[in-house]
Parts: C-alpha cells; structure tokens; sequence
C-alpha cells in the first residue's frame, strides 16, 4: 500500500508555483510547423505494421453557453448546423485515417471530449459511433474503456441509455462548484438535482466509472464554501474525484475577460481550499493519484499505480499508455510512437483542409532520446513516485548520475527539504512532497528555463 501523502505548509509554500501538467512531454508549445500530415501517415504505416493498439480521442468543440472560466478549444453556438457541418468533415478525417490502420489494431480506449459531446443530437451521436465502428475495431465486449465528458445540463435519462447502448462505460462530469454565487460568476449554473439524476442514470445502467472534474480559485469562492462542495462530492461516491486550480490567463482566453479579478480568491485561501479536499478526500477514503486526481482504493487507476502499471498520455493517467494515440477533430492531438501531432485549432482551417480532402495536421514534434529519457524520467515519478536509476540505464545505455549531472545538486536540495529521498540506485518522492512531484518533474524538462533550488515552479 502507497504511503498516504502528507499535507507540509512550509514545502507547499516554498516550491509553489505554476507549470505544466506533462499530459505530454515535450509540451505541446514545444510543438513546430516543420511536420505535417506526411509524417503522420508515415507514423499510421508504422503503428500498423507493428500492430499496435490504439487509443482514440475524439474532439467535439460544441456548447450551447459560454462557461467563463473554461480554458478548452470550444465554439459556442444554438445553431445545430454547424454541428452537421463539423461532423461531415470529421467523418472524412476518420475515412482518412482510419484507411492507414489496419482492423487487426484494437482500439482498447475511447474517450470523447469537448466542448460538450452531448451537444449532438441522438442521431448524430449514433452516427458517429457507427462511422466510427466502420472503420476502426472497436471492441464490442464492454472491456473496451469509453469514455465520454458530460455536462449535466445536456443530458437526460434517455442520453445517459444512448450513450451505454453506443458502449460507452466511464463518464466524467464537469461539476466545478456547487456554489450558486461561483456559479453565476463564471456563467455556469448547474444545480447538485442535476448532477445526482446523471449518476443515478450512470448507475442505473451500470457505468463501470464516474469521474467528478472540481476547480478552485473560482472567483467567490472561499475555504468555507469549497469544503461544502467537497462534502457533497463524497456523498456522491464517484470512482474519481479531480480538484484542480482555476489559472486566470484573461490575455490567452477571452471569455475569461468577464470574471471579476477582484472576486478571485487570494493565493492563501487557495492553499487552504486545496489542503481541506486534500483532507476531506483522504479522510473519505480517497487514494491521491497525483495532478490533482483523487481515486477509490477499488478504482482501475488506483489499483494499476498500486501495482506499478499506472501510466500518462495525453488523456492524463491510464492504463493504456502503451496504444497510440488517434486524435481525431479540430486540435486534437495524436501521440503515435515517437510522434506527436496536432490538427489545426481554428475549426474553419480544420473543416477547409478536409473538405479539400487533406489531412488538417499543422503542428508537431518527433522526439529525439533525449526526449524520450526526459519523458521515462517524468512519467514514473507522476505515476510510481519512484524512478528507479537502473531501469534508464537499461533501456537508454546512458548513467542516470553522469547525464543529469546538472540537476543533481537541485535534487539534492529537495531531499534535504524533504520532497524526495535519494540513494544510489533510486528517488523517491516522499509524502510530503507528493503535491509537489511536478515541481521535481521539472527539473527534468529541458524545455523550461533555468530555476533555482529554491524556488521551483508548480502547478497546483
């Protein structure tokens, strides 16, 4: 059993800042215009040929109403067509792709996300998966993970039926607040009635998961009020609880514009509101599985980290990390051996490159070794919170010690502060440093600037 992570004032306080999440690394604005879609049908050749499995990530930018504090890729709009019209070139980028893999490769997850999937009509919604189906093997057993973002509002009892009827079995539920005063500074009212009747449908229908998405740092909210979403989030006994900081980057997103800096909570009250679901969650029986996502001891995630076959991607932590990556919609990312790749994220240039019968691929990275070393080395700390020196060794030939030579001493530093524990063949992240493992991530990111011991970025 994983040590339970311990909550130090004095740790968090100092090596409090923010950075990446390494969903992904190199991050995607490490990402260059030099790759396009040649290289990623080379890649597809590749994936086929060695018949890998593939993940499949669909991106569905649609929402009937703007949420403020919403950073994703998204397009607001009441008017179905466009949705129609977005589908038919989606269905041609499916074609397209899907015509360079093989049926032999199993697609063993699925996930759609948003923007609100269930902005699709029902028969949208059935032909897309059908299209899908046609030209990629999804598996029809149920032992597939499909996954689906769900947003209370825009769904109802007979879409949660539609969605298990399509094979779908895990939902997450954007919930954010339960607060009627947050909720209506960040335009988005959504009441505790609607997101009970979805999990009582998810339930009902034996949905194998149920994922609740939580930020703090939303504009009115306090310690106080926080901790009574918390409560009423436990009552409600989802697989996996995410709690993560709302970043207010009005300059990157506009609608961000709208919210009321002067009503955001100060960086003390967010300390404290993070500490106190630490604690609730904990205490509730909740195992912390690291980046913010909390998980019951029974859960998928919890027991694979448990077991050390805890793995990230682009879709956060999984249990298929080894599948490549598909991301298929308008600035969806695919991750396809030692490729990553992105469509283009103006939903216009997307849908015209298609219609023109060419791939929308506008961005990208190969990775070199030294990326991949960098990205093991960042991978097993977020999952295992333990990196074990002689598994790089054997696999990239290179001494761990002598190549990050530089970064030793910042190590060092951490382990006198007691983040980490070194030896001559391992690190460990401690307890206390668990909230913390991005900030020991990045020293490892060769991407960032230069940092000093004393003061390491985090993203909380």
């Amino acid at each position: 059993m994983l040590d339970a992570i311990r909550w130090d004032a004095d740790l968090i306080h100092r090596y409090d800042q923010d950075g990446p999440r390494y969903t992904l690394y190199p991050t995607p604005l490490q990402f260059n215009s030099n790759l396009g879609s040649f290289d990623l049908l080379y890649a597809l050749r590749s994936s086929r040929q060695a018949a890998r499995p593939l993940s499949l990530y669909i991106h569905l930018p649609f929402c009937a109403d703007i949420c403020y504090h919403c950073p994703r890729n998204k397009v607001i709009s009441k008017d179905r067509e466009r949705a129609s019209t977005y589908l038919a070139q989606l269905a041609k980028e499916i074609e397209l792709i899907g015509c360079h893999l093989s049926q032999d490769q199993v697609v063993e997850q699925l996930h759609f996300g948003g923007g609100t999937p269930t902005f699709l009509t029902h028969a949208e919604l059935r032909g897309l998966m059908s299209h899908l189906r046609e030209h990629f093997n999804l598996q029809n057993d149920d032992h597939g993970d499909f996954s689906i973002d769900i947003d209370p509002r825009r769904a109802d009892w007979p879409t949660m039926g539609l969605l298990r009827e399509l094979g779908f079995n895990r939902i997450n539920i954007g919930l954010t607040d339960l607060d009627p005063d947050v909720q209506r500074a960040i335009n988005r009212i959504q009441t505790l009635q609607q997101t009970q009747t979805v999990i009582e449908a998810a339930r009902t229908l034996q949905f194998r998961s149920i994922q609740l998405d939580l930020s703090y740092g939303l504009p009115l909210q306090t310690p106080e009020r926080f901790a009574h979403t918390i409560t009423a989030v436990i009552a409600l006994q989802p697989e996996r609880v995410s709690v993560s900081s709302y970043w207010h980057v009005p300059e990157r997103h506009m609608a961000q514009r709208k919210i009321n800096a002067a009503e955001l909570p100060t960086r003390s009250d967010m300390l404290a509101m993070l500490q106190h679901s630490v604690e609730q969650l904990t205490r509730a029986g909740y195992r912390y599985i690291g980046m913010d996502l909390f998980a019951l001891p029974d859960d998928e995630l919890a027991m694979a980290q448990e077991d050390g076959a805890l793995q990230r991607s682009f879709q956060g932590y999984t249990t298929h990390g080894h599948c490549d990556l598909v991301g298929l919609g308008v600035s969806a990312i695919s991750q396809i051996g030692d490729l990553y790749c992105q469509n283009n994220s103006d939903i216009t240039l997307y849908q015209q490159s298609l219609a023109q019968g060419q791939l929308a691929t506008v961005r990208g990275l190969r990775c070199n070794q030294d990326d991949q070393i960098r990205h093991y080395t960042i991978q097993a700390l977020l999952c295992d919170f333990e990196l074990r020196f002689d598994e790089i060794e054997s696999i990239f030939g290179v001494s761990f010690k002598v190549y990050f030579e530089e970064t030793w001493p910042v190590l060092e530093q951490m382990a006198a502060d007691g983040l980490i524990q070194l030896s001559a063949d391992a690190m460990t992240i401690l307890p206390a440093g668990r909230l913390l493992v991005h900030a020991v991530c990045m020293q490892f990111d060769h991407c960032l600037p230069p940092r000093p011991a004393s003061r390491l970025l985090h993203a909380m």
